[in-house]
Formats: structure tokens, sequence, C-alpha cells
């Protein structure tokens, strides 16, 4: 079995990937996060996450990477992660009492060939109050997360109701990407 690489500095990525059992490393690739306006959502997440995997291949030319990214999208308005509180103030106020989705893309580089998918999930916030919004904010937890806010942490307390994969809103298909790596020969399932 080929040695696998996680391009990813994000710890939650990392967490649900040790869900595979299988030894892996995470190699932090520092991709440029800039791509022309007018993508889909689904392109321009599977590009960053192949720019990221394509990154980490040049630093581990015999292994296995899998590269990710996620974006959250709301009137048709692609949010990453804010660069500070009005930035996140302005995304929670935009989710707040609505349906938006969010969009994680995967790619995977083994012996030059190259498994692109994405995974959509459609996510309801309750309406936020003032106060929800300044309290989450207060958490620190918005800054690094796309949309602002993290299901997995004090943010689910935003969510009303999930339609689709919750790995995909925490950043990783697992469920999808296991059955890839598996079809890849990256994994051999226990007899």
């Amino acid at each position: 079995m080929n040695h696998l690489v996680l391009a990813s500095a994000s710890p939650r990525r990392k967490e649900i990937l040790q869900k595979l059992n299988i030894p892996f490393t995470t190699f932090s690739p520092n991709a440029d996060e800039t791509l022309p306006t007018g993508l889909q959502p689904s392109d321009f997440v599977v590009t960053l996450a192949l720019r990221k995997a394509s990154l980490a291949s040049e630093h581990f030319p015999q292994a296995a990477i899998i590269g990710s990214d996620t974006v959250v999208v709301c009137d048709e308005l692609i949010l990453g992660k804010p660069k500070n509180r009005e930035e996140a103030e302005h995304m929670l106020k935009l989710l707040s009492g609505r349906i938006h989705a969010v969009y994680t893309g995967v790619a995977i580089i083994n012996k030059g060939k190259t498994e692109t998918f994405y995974e959509k999930t459609d996510v309801e916030f309750w309406e936020l109050t003032e106060t929800d919004i300044h309290q989450y904010i207060k958490s620190g937890e918005p800054f690094d997360k796309a949309g602002a806010y993290g299901i997995q942490g004090q943010g689910a307390l935003l969510v009303k109701s999930i339609k689709g994969d919750y790995y995909t809103v925490v950043g990783l298909p697992i469920s999808r990407l296991y059955r890839i790596l598996s079809a890849m020969g990256l994994i051999i399932p226990p007899n």
C-alpha cells in the first residue's frame, strides 16, 4: 500500500481521515486560493483541492495524496473563511434563518492518476439574534472556517437541519472518499 498524505492543515480533516484506521501524514501545501470569478462552486472546490494535492505531490512524489477544499454558498456568493470580525458577522447574518449549500471538493493523486469529486450538503440555520452572532464570534470559532461557522463545534447551535452528508460540511466526505480509495487499491478492507 502506498504512503498516504493529507494535503491539509485542517485538524478537522485529519480527525475525519483517522476514522479509516490507516496511517497517513499531513502536509500543509500553502496553496494560492485565488481563482477566476465565475466558476461554479463545484468547480471552485475541486480546482482548489487539486491545487493543494498537486503541491503536496511535488514534495511526496511516491505517495498517494488527498487534497480537499470547502466553501459555503448563499445567494450564489461563495463564502470562504472570514478575514475579520466584520466579515464573520456579515456572513452569519446572511446565513441566518436560511438554507445554504456547503461544497467540499476532493482530489486524489496516485501514481500519475488523478481522481476528483465533490459533495454538496444543504444546511438550514435558525433565525439568529444579534446576541447569538456576537456570542459565536466571541468564541473565536468562525475565523478559520468557510462561511464563518463550524458545525462540529459551537456552530452546531446555529444549525436547524442538514440534508446530505454531515462530513461534507465538516470538510471531508469520508464515506465517498473511502469508496474511491478502496477502488484505487489504496485501502485494503479487513478480512
